[in-house]
């Protein structure tokens, strides 16, 4: 009771000195404004930018935790696969193919499935694909004798379930894959960016060929998505896709077999391919599952990147402390009387060092109170002036983070900067009010 009666009393009067000298306290909180605004700034960035970079990477490469499962080389390793995963939501099944739209029988612009951009096709030509299992295959190259024509070739993707769930694509335009409905016989599209701009640099006719199939087949682009991928994408169900081809094709090299994306919770996927593809003769030792773990991978540099800044916000800080220090020495100065008129009544030495230290504390939490709110306001108006250009700042909020990092920097700032003068006022002697 009688260390919470001085704390209050410290706080009350600390108060009333604030208040008394405003002009004071304003110029200390201009100095000190910077430096916690430096901090907030700076916690709130990493975090965004951690938030921004990861998202990037999920479209890419998946989130964090999903399971990525690779089947052994076997003839029914993909049959047994799709009706593993066939009406499931926490897992999906993707096979890949190169596919070209537009004129029959003529090479692509952009061969290998490159970008294209400002008009300019970056035709890559040939090569082999290996993924994480070692599967390798080879994609694009198309017959040399063939001319070239008005058509683009890109990645195309076999999906058996929505993998956004594990792949967070934003969309652009349209609609995504339904996969409630019955397939279609012509096989429903949704296309990335960059087939967008693709398609927007040259008009072609809407007729998809892909090595293998049947014939060549009309899509249907519904959509368009963000997937942060580097050339033309576009994506479509696997059951419409196996109209055009012939049974066991998605297990074709050609195709680079079938990768499985699971929900880590869904731990009966594994148990199931594993007692099914051994009882249909596959190697299950051949089969590999492993956890996507980006954050794990770049942790180390982003510390590194969010202690170099917090280490230059600590440099601003420390000006503000120097200006919270100054102003406390001079103010301390001038109430010598009264601080050796309340030792003469009997205030004790450390209420006396609680009171300076109070009016740097509250000062320090004002600032940084009102650093934090600069902070949500210059959030709020990023977004609005550049969500369009930048999609992560859409419907980002203020994170929580910076906001304890702004209140300790306002404290640290305010007993560093009110230390010495609390000494200072503490070490008054009483004799100092008889020669006033």
């Amino acid at each position: 009771m009688r260390l919470s009666g001085r704390l209050r009393s410290s706080l009350i009067i600390g108060g009333q000195g604030i208040r008394a000298r405003k002009m004071r306290t304003f110029l200390s909180m201009i100095s000190l404004f910077l430096g916690v605004l430096a901090v907030v700034t700076v916690q709130a960035g990493s975090v965004i930018a951690q938030r921004a970079l990861l998202s990037d990477i999920e479209m890419t490469n998946g989130k964090d935790g999903t399971l990525q499962v690779y089947l052994p080389s076997h003839e029914d390793a993909t049959a047994v696969a799709l009706d593993t995963v066939r009406g499931r939501s926490d897992a999906v099944a993707v096979a890949r193919a190169q596919a070209i739209i537009g004129e029959p029988e003529v090479r692509p612009v952009n061969e290998g499935g490159g970008p294209i951009e400002d008009g300019d096709a970056y035709a890559v030509g040939g090569y082999v694909e290996c993924d994480a299992s070692g599967v390798c295959r080879e994609v694009g190259g198309s017959d040399p004798n063939q001319p070239q024509g008005e058509a683009v070739e890109l990645s195309l993707q076999a999906l058996s379930g929505d993998i956004r769930r594990f792949r967070p694509y934003r969309q652009e335009s349209g609609e995504w894959l339904s996969f409630s409905s019955a397939p279609s016989m012509g096989p429903r599209i949704v296309i990335n960016t960059k087939a967008a701009e693709a398609f927007a640099l040259h008009r072609v006719p809407a007729e998809m060929r892909i090595k293998g199939a049947v014939a060549n087949m009309t899509p249907q682009i519904i959509g368009v998505v963000d997937d942060g991928g580097w050339g033309p994408n576009a994506y479509v169900r696997t059951d419409e896709l196996l109209n055009w081809l012939p049974p066991g094709s998605l297990g074709d090299p050609n195709f680079g077999g079938v990768e499985l994306m699971v929900d880590p919770a869904a731990t009966d996927v594994e148990q199931i391919l594993r007692s099914r593809l051994s009882a249909a003769g596959a190697n299950v030792d051949e089969m590999h599952v492993q956890p996507i773990n980006t954050l794990e991978e770049m942790a180390d540099q982003l510390s590194l990147m969010r202690w170099i800044f917090l280490g230059m916000a600590a440099l601003v800080l420390l000006i503000g402390v120097a200006g919270i220090l100054n102003v406390g020495l001079a103010t301390v100065g001038e109430r010598v009387e009264e601080f050796a008129l309340r030792r003469a009544v009997g205030t004790p030495r450390l209420l006396l060092a609680g009171i300076v230290l109070a009016e740097t504390l509250l000062t320090g939490l004002l600032t940084a109170a009102l650093a934090i709110g600069a902070g949500v306001l210059g959030l709020e108006a990023a977004s609005m002036l550049f969500a369009a250009e930048e999609p992560f700042l859409a419907d980002v909020a203020f994170p929580w983070q910076a906001g304890v990092a702004g209140v300790i920097a306002g404290l640290v700032a305010g007993v560093l900067g009110g230390l010495i003068p609390a000494i200072r006022a503490a070490r008054i002697p009483i004799a100092t009010v008889m020669r006033a």
